[in-house]
């Protein structure tokens, strides 16, 4: 069952989210994953997000997810995402 993984977040340092962001491709390579939304100009409809910030990853699988996320390399990086951004992330499984 497809499994996304969705982000929001407020940019709170933007040379280290630049920094993240050009890293962050290298560790998607040889998983099974697209970007289906990336971008810093959401538009709120209702509710309160954290901030403009959005990323939908779509993975085939909730393993495939974790063999990713769990990796060496995406382990690496991540530490510049959270220390980019104040925000949330949240996994759910499609259709």
């Amino acid at each position: 069952m497809p499994t996304y993984l969705i982000v929001n977040a407020a940019i709170t340092d933007p040379a280290l989210l630049d920094e993240y962001r050009a890293g962050v491709g290298a560790t998607l390579k040889g998983h099974d994953v697209a970007v289906k939304v990336s971008t810093n100009e959401a538009e709120t409809i209702e509710g309160e997000p954290k901030g403009p910030r959005v990323v939908v990853l779509e993975f085939p699988d909730r393993d495939a997810f974790r063999a990713w996320y769990d990796s060496p390399a995406y382990r690496e990086i991540i530490g510049l995402r959270h220390g980019s951004t104040d925000g949330f992330a949240v996994l759910v499984e499609g259709r």
